[in-house]
């Protein structure tokens, strides 16, 4: 009886050892030496000179502005949008049901095929989205090699896929809330607007902020849509790299240039940035919590 309990959980800790644990600690390893991909047997001590030499080449420093920018190009219209959705269909809809499903639908498609028809929507000749642009007046735009447009298209991906599944968790949290709050808003004469901006809100600000910190998790860790939808130079994050992200610069450090310990290094400091920004969601919330009281 009280080794049972034991035996129940040891399948998952056997698994998140091997598949986990042993390679974030193998990478730290390999960060602190000089590992090329074709001779993993040749390590030399490096240190912290892969650390020095990361934080000092430009591209690191374009990826990371990449990251930032992509993340925030995604995350705040996304969440805008789940949080708007989740409002609407929190209100009795017709066939509210098959509404949660369609919106679901986006996040159960696979990033390679999503990707790939918003490839073929950002064509710079045969594109829908330039073929609306000339609908408006506006010059076609080369999405691909665009700066500014490239990293807009990239984060219509993430947008598009991930809204829906946003949307669930906060309609979920809004039927949480009680209606005894909104019935004494109504009676103190308080429209829907109201009704969300001072009810809803407040009683989702911990949802809203587990949404933006999970946002944020994978905005920093973005790699399939950016890595797809440049094509041949996918990796590079463009011809000009401006839309690689840390994880495309990982990947092509590690695999296409084969430098395993800077490759390491990278991967520790997203890590790091997690870090942070899990740092952070903890500070802000012991806040709210404290305003709450």
């Amino acid at each position: 009886m009280k080794a049972s309990p034991y035996a129940f959980i040891a399948p998952f800790f056997i698994v998140f050892g091997a598949f986990s644990l042993v390679p974030l600690l193998y990478t730290a390893w390999y960060s602190l030496h000089h590992v090329q991909l074709s001779a993993l047997d040749q390590q030399t001590w490096a240190g912290l000179d892969n650390y020095r030499n990361l934080f000092s080449s430009e591209f690191f420093w374009n990826a990371l502005k990449n990251t930032f920018t992509i993340g925030l190009l995604s995350t705040v219209p996304q969440l805008a949008a789940a949080l708007w959705l989740a409002h609407m269909l929190n209100y009795r809809l017709r066939g509210s049901t098959v509404w949660r499903v369609v919106m679901l639908t986006p996040y159960a498609t696979s990033a390679a095929a999503a990707t790939l028809v918003f490839v073929l929507l950002f064509a710079p000749e045969s594109g829908m989205v330039n073929w609306a642009l000339d609908l408006v007046g506006l010059d076609p735009v080369n999405w691909r090699e665009s700066g500014w447009g490239s990293q807009a298209a990239v984060s219509s991906i993430v947008v598009w896929r991930w809204t829906g599944y946003n949307a669930l968790i906060y309609l979920a949290a809004m039927q949480a809330i009680p209606t005894d709050l909104y019935e004494s808003a109504a009676l103190d004469g308080a429209g829907r607007w109201q009704q969300f901006r001072h009810v809803t809100i407040p009683m989702l600000r911990p949802t809203i902020l587990f949404t933006v910190v999970v946002s944020t998790i994978g905005a920093t860790q973005l790699f399939a849509e950016p890595l797809l939808f440049g094509g041949v130079s996918g990796t590079k994050g463009g011809s000009e790299h401006q839309y690689q992200t840390l994880g495309l610069y990982m990947y092509d450090q590690g695999w296409m240039v084969g430098n395993l310990g800077k490759a390491s290094a990278i991967a520790w400091s997203m890590f790091l940035i997690l870090l942070v920004v899990a740092a952070l969601n903890l500070l802000i919330s012991r806040r709210l919590k404290r305003s709450s009281r």
